[in-house]
């Protein structure tokens, strides 16, 4: 199973290694021997045992961004920690307060230095001298203990500290408690890297306690996010109050006959740091303070502002004293900001100990002798609703945004973060000096040894890409193409085309009844014309037959979008007789909201006037209006186009809501295909509890895609009775970490980039030491640094080699129809991301969804949020349903 990808084709922080190299004849492997299996019977696993070696394809040696390391040969001792008076606090004040605990409170008892994975785990290289009871409790406070200037006394928060009993390591029949997490960690961790010791909870502990070793030294000094960690050497100032930060990923990974850190380059936008005013004109494009007075900040942009600064820690930039409306401290300790002020500072009244009622700006003019410069901008409620002017607050750098950015900021972050294999590969050995592994006292104490003399050489193979077919129409000399619908019983297949490394071209068919709508009104005649043309050319170079356009129609972008698409639909019919089968949409730079409605009115082009971009709209309309656009050969790829065995696939997938949001639905899909070919496929989507990865409803979504995959085998294929229903289910599942696995189940050169070419495989070193997995490149570079899908068999009654799924799942990635390229993942997978993408337009545009389960929806009212979206989802017009309306 693929992880989910972030940008197809690109880099993203490591959920799996990056891989570069060439295709030679030969190639070398490590110097230890590898099995061809690894089923013993004495070994348990979750997914499948590994059933052998893939053998198939061109040897190549490669380069991976992974780094040996050593095995601590000593004794780990696991902790519990609770804080029992305190609701779950952010990993950040997490690590201060073990680090205030080890170093000011207790260091008598904590030398050498624990490590803390900002959560529930603490790791010591010695027992910690509790006693016989077993655990022990601490008062710790922040900064020096003593109490601020107006007398109040520092917070004080209280953790417990437990052993933990653990099942012994070297897995006798019985559980007994223990004062260390393993007896001989060494051994475990040994036992297992050589297909010895079965994948268990002391195993995924072991591996836990290594990862927080690495990332202890870095966590105390920089800015983290779950497995990253970011330095202001190199960022970027992309506007809008934002800041991007390069980062590195670090991840301790078992291989096969070796430890090993997977180490890449990751990416955080970042609140910029500054005058709390500034960033906030930044964010809603103002060019000075005053446009954030009361008057004149509409409420919509209050609000935006509300959700940008909500959850940021600001100081003030001035003492303030003791008082309700300034949180009576005096030092500069942080903030969150809980949210943004209705009224402004001048407009702001609160009452004073002595009766008297006093407004903020008043208050800081009369008791702290501070007039305000913009006494009619808003202020930031900090605390327990004391309230601070905007102009006094600063924003710390170095702060996570844990919200989703602007859309048009998109392309600055992919521009920062992609970068080419051998730059990338430079940026990661820079990341080793800024690791420093051999400095770090963490890593020496727990007798760590990271060997950072260059990344792993690996084997690869590059497989042999699967031959496509293609059906007539085409003027090219050597590829045709394909253009069925559902009511055609056969498809006119003349040509094959072997791709070459992951790209192919290919021509579609005939449109007729068609119209072009445009919004934006900075198009003339001419260059609606000029549109038309291209299209037109576009069409024919790759055999498409387009008939004139039927109507043209203006509209303004205050016009209702659905309106004006109606109609348009029905001047078509009106002159022809026939529905419409394609609307040309011309939509304004950055008009998100005119798209949304456009998407939730149905499945229609927005173009630009570009060859390549008209080129690639064609294979999207041909499977959008029910034809198919390529199919593999049946001998390339015999286990999907077996008569015997018919096939279905299927690709599953789960969108949680951005950080912060309380009761918005996670979106589910499930795709298949319904034809014997693999090529042509449905969707069903839903939705479900907010972030839970488990699909809920997937025996209903199966049975809705078997639904159509034997009504179409029996109507379009005429098969008969029992022969219309599948024989053998194969199903790709996106995004399921390796933790939830068993809940599923109850620089060598390369290519032109830099990369390795499509059909590059690995599954020996770095893979895993018991169980069938693999990593496969099946696309060709683009931009930046490719990155392989990580393939994990959890289930398997059809007994495949190694060699059989890996071909089976190479071919799967060049059938995606949007593309004359081979993907990233197995084209269900993808098309169920799409799916899961397109569910949140699925709602109409008209209602008010924005503000539901937003940052501060009240918890108890999540239940009733979700509901609303549940209800409010609309289901697809059936029309839509057997067509691939997400391609």
């Amino acid at each position: 199973m693929p992880p989910r990808a972030a940008p197809r084709g690109s880099a993203p922080r490591g959920s799996g290694p990056a891989i570069r190299g060439s295709s030679s004849s030969r190639g070398g492997t490590s110097s230890y021997s590898l099995s061809t299996t690894t089923n013993r019977p004495n070994i348990t696993t979750i997914g499948v045992p590994r059933p052998n070696y893939g053998a198939g394809g061109t040897i190549s040696n490669i380069h991976v961004n992974s780094f040996r390391t050593t095995i601590p040969e000593g004794v780990i001792h696991h902790y519990d920690v609770i804080s029992p008076s305190e609701k779950t606090l952010p990993a950040r004040l997490n690590m201060d307060i073990i680090e205030s605990l080890q170093f000011r409170i207790a260091p008598a008892i904590f030398t050498p230095r624990c490590v803390y994975d900002g959560r529930k785990n603490i790791f010591a290289v010695r027992e910690l001298p509790f006693g016989e009871r077993g655990y022990q409790d601490f008062d710790v406070t922040l900064g020096d203990g003593r109490p601020d200037p107006n007398g109040r006394p520092p917070k004080v928060y209280k953790v417990r500290l437990t052993k933990v009993a653990e099942i012994n390591p070297e897995h006798v029949s019985f559980t007994r408690p223990l004062n260390y997490l393993f007896n001989i960690l060494n051994r475990v961790l040994k036992r297992f890297i050589h297909g010895e010791q079965s994948h268990d909870n002391s195993v995924l502990t072991a591996i836990t306690a290594l990862n927080v070793v690495i990332r202890m030294a870095p966590t105390m000094a920089y800015p983290f996010n779950v497995r990253s960690f970011f330095t202001s050497r190199e960022t970027r100032d992309i506007g809008s109050g934002i800041s991007l930060w390069r980062g590195y990923f670090q991840s301790v990974r078992p291989g096969i006959g070796q430890m090993l850190i997977n180490i890449d380059i990751s990416t955080a936008t970042m609140y910029k740091g500054g005058p709390l005013l500034v960033v906030c004109c930044e964010y809603l494009g103002k060019t000075n303070p005053n446009f954030l007075a009361q008057h004149t900040l509409s409420e919509r942009e209050r609000y935006r502002l509300h959700k940008f600064i909500q959850g940021v820690r600001v100081v003030t930039n001035q003492p303030i004293g003791a008082h309700p409306a300034a949180g009576g401290r005096n030092e500069p300790t942080p903030r969150v900001v809980k949210g943004l002020s209705i009224k402004s500072a001048r407009m702001e009244y609160f009452t004073l100990r002595d009766g008297r009622s006093l407004s903020v700006a008043d208050y800081f003019k009369q008791t702290m002798n501070r007039p305000l410069q913009f006494p009619d901008c808003l202020c930031v409620e900090v605390g327990s609703g004391a309230k601070i002017p905007m102009e006094l607050c600063n924003i710390p750098p170095g702060q996570i945004l844990r919200k989703q950015i602007p859309p048009d900021k998109t392309k600055d972050v992919l521009d920062f973060a992609t970068k080419r294999p051998a730059d990338r590969l430079a940026s990661i050995r820079t990341g080793l000096s800024v690791l420093a592994y051999g400095q770090s006292e963490y890593v020496r104490q727990f007798g760590m040894r990271v060997d950072e003399s260059g990344p792993l050489k690996v084997q690869a193979r590059v497989l042999k890409p699967p031959i496509l077919r293609y059906g007539v129409g085409s003027k090219a000399p050597t590829i045709v193409s394909v253009l069925v619908n559902l009511h055609e019983t056969e498809l006119l297949i003349v040509k094959m085309k072997t791709p070459n490394n992951g790209a192919w071209n290919i021509p579609v068919g005939p449109i007729v009844a068609w119209g072009m709508v445009v919004f934006e009104h900075r198009f003339k005649e001419q260059q609606i014309q000029d549109v038309a043309e291209g299209l037109y050319n576009g069409c024919a170079k790759v055999g498409i037959r387009l008939e004139e356009m039927v109507v043209c129609k203006f509209a303004s972008g205050q016009q209702q979008v659905r309106k004006t698409l109606m109609e348009a639909g029905k001047e078509i019919y009106a002159k022809l007789k026939v529905a419409p089968s394609l609307l040309v949409v011309i939509l304004p730079e950055g008009a998100n909201d005119m798209y949304t409605e456009v998407k939730y009115f149905g499945d229609v082009e927005c173009t630009r006037a570009k060859p390549q971009y008209f080129a690639n709209v064609c294979l999207k309309i041909n499977v959008k209006l029910g034809g198919i656009n390529t199919i593999p050969d049946p001998s390339s790829v015999s286990v999907l186009t077996d008569p015997h065995m018919p096939t279905i696939v299927m690709g599953a997938d789960v969108i949680h809501p951005s950080p912060g949001s309380v009761g918005r639905p996670s979106f589910t899909s499930l795709v298949g295909n319904v034809d014997s070919d693999t090529a042509k496929y449905v969707a069903d989507s839903r939705v479900q509890t907010s972030r839970q990865e488990m699909i809920a409803d997937l025996c209903e979504m199966s049975k809705h895609v078997l639904g159509f995959y034997t009504r179409y085998r029996a109507s379009v294929e005429k098969k008969l009775g029992t022969t219309c229903n599948p024989k053998r289910i194969i199903f790709y599942r996106d995004g399921v970490s390796e933790g939830q696995f068993k809940q599923v189940l109850d620089i060598d050169g390369g290519d032109r980039t830099g990369n390795c070419l499509a059909g590059t495989v690995v599954d020996r070193e770095i893979a895993h030491p018991t169980e069938f997995d693999f990593y496969l490149q099946s696309h060709g570079g683009l931009l930046g640094t490719s990155r392989p899908a990580h393939y994990s068999v959890l289930y398997d009654e059809n007994n495949f080699s190694a060699d059989a799924l890996q071909s089976l799942s190479f071919a799967l990635c060049h059938v995606y129809a949007r593309s004359t390229r081979s993907v990233s993942i197995p084209a269900p997978v993808y098309y169920a991301d799409i799916v899961c993408s397109r569910a949140k337009n699925h709602y109409d545009p008209s209602e008010v969804w924005e503000s539901l389960g937003s940052e501060d929806t009240p918890s108890g009212d999540a239940g009733e949020s979700l509901d609303k979206f549940r209800t409010g989802f609309k289901p697809l017009h059936h029309r839509q349903a057997s067509l691939m309306y997400f391609s």
